[in-house]
C-alpha cells in the first residue's frame, strides 16, 4: 500500500539504493521515504550494513611437504557512504572474498614449513586483512580477517604422532634389547655346563653375574663424572640381585 502511494520504509541497519527511469537516483537511510513512482523513481535493492562472516578453508602444502588446511575468518561489512560502489560494483561479494584470500594462502604457506606456519599465522592473517582491504575499499567494504586454529590442530596432530611413533619404536628396542640379553645368557650357560662338568645353571649364572658385576664397577671407577650408585652395595649383595635375575631370566624362558 505505501508503494502503491509513492512511500517506502527502509529497516535498521540497512540502505535503499535508488534510481529514476533506470540511473542511479539516491542512497535512502533507514526510516521512511517519498518515492514517487510516477515519477520514474524505484528501489533498486538494499543493501545491508551488518557485519558479515565468511570462513574461507584453503588446501594447500607448505615447504616441508605437509598439506595443511588452512582457515581464514573474514569479517566485512558494506560502508554506508559508499553503498553505491558496493552495491552496483560488487556481483558476488563472497566469491571475490574468497579468491583473494586464495591468492594470499597459496602465495604465503609454502614458502614455510609446518612449524613456521603455526608460528606466523598472524603475519599470514595479516597479509591476507591487507590485500583484502587494499581490493575491498574501493568497492565499499571494511574487512578484517583473522586464522582460526586449524593449523594449530594440524601441529599438534603431527606431534602426538611423531611422539607415538617414536614412543613405539623405543619400545620395540627395548623389547629387543632384554630379548637379546636372555638369549645370550642362555646360551653362555648351555656352553660353559657342556665344557665344565658338574657345573650346574645356577652356577653358571652366578659366576655371569659377578663378573658382569666387577666389569661395571671397573666402568663407573674409570669415569669422573659418573654419578650412579648401587643400593646394597657389596659382592655380597651380589647373590640376591643373582637370585632376583635368574628368576626373571627363567620365567622369560619359560614364556618363550
Amino acid at each position: 500500500m505505501g508503494q502503491a502511494l509513492g512511500c517506502i520504509q527502509v529497516e535498521q541497519s540497512t540502505v535503499t539504493i535508488t534510481e529514476t527511469f533506470g540511473k542511479f537516483d539516491d542512497v535512502l537511510q533507514p526510516g521512511c521515504h517519498c518515492l514517487p513512482w510516477c515519477f520514474g523513481k524505484q528501489a533498486a535493492g538494499i543493501l545491508s550494513l551488518r557485519v558479515q562472516q565468511l570462513d574461507v578453508k584453503c588446501e594447500t602444502k607448505t615447504k616441508d611437504n605437509v598439506f595443511v588446511n588452512v582457515v581464514a575468518s573474514i569479517q566485512y561489512r558494506a560502508l554506508s557512504e559508499k553503498a553505491q560502489d558496493a552495491f552496483y560494483k560488487l556481483s558476488n561479494t563472497r566469491a571475490q572474498i574468497q579468491s583473494y584470500v586464495f591468492d594470499v594462502i597459496r602465495a604465503s604457506v609454502p614458502k614455510l614449513e609446518l612449524d613456521a606456519v603455526f608460528e606466523q599465522k598472524n603475519d599470514i592473517a595479516r597479509a591476507v586483512e591487507e590485500e583484502l582491504e587494499k581490493a575491498m575499499s574501493h568497492y565499499g567494504l571494511r574487512v578484517a580477517a583473522n586464522e582460526k586454529a586449524e593449523a594449530e590442530k594440524i601441529l599438534q596432530i603431527k606431534r602426538a604422532e611423531g611422539d607415538a611413533e617414536s614412543k613405539y619404536l623405543a619400545g620395540l628396542g627395548i623389547a629387543r634389547q632384554r630379548q637379546a640379553i636372555v638369549d645370550g645368557l642362555r646360551d653362555s650357560v648351555l656352553a660353559f655346563s657342556v665344557n665344565v662338568p658338574g657345573t650346574t645353571s645356577k652356577d653358571v649364572m652366578d659366576m655371569v653375574l659377578v663378573t658382569q658385576y666387577f666389569d661395571t664397577m671397573k666402568e663407573i671407577g674409570a669415569s669422573s663424572k659418573s654419578n650412579s650408585v648401587f643400593i646394597p652395595h657389596g659382592p655380597g649383595a651380589v647373590r640376591d640381585v643373582a637370585s632376583q635375575i635368574r628368576d626373571g631370566l627363567l620365567q622369560a624362558g619359560q614364556s618363550n
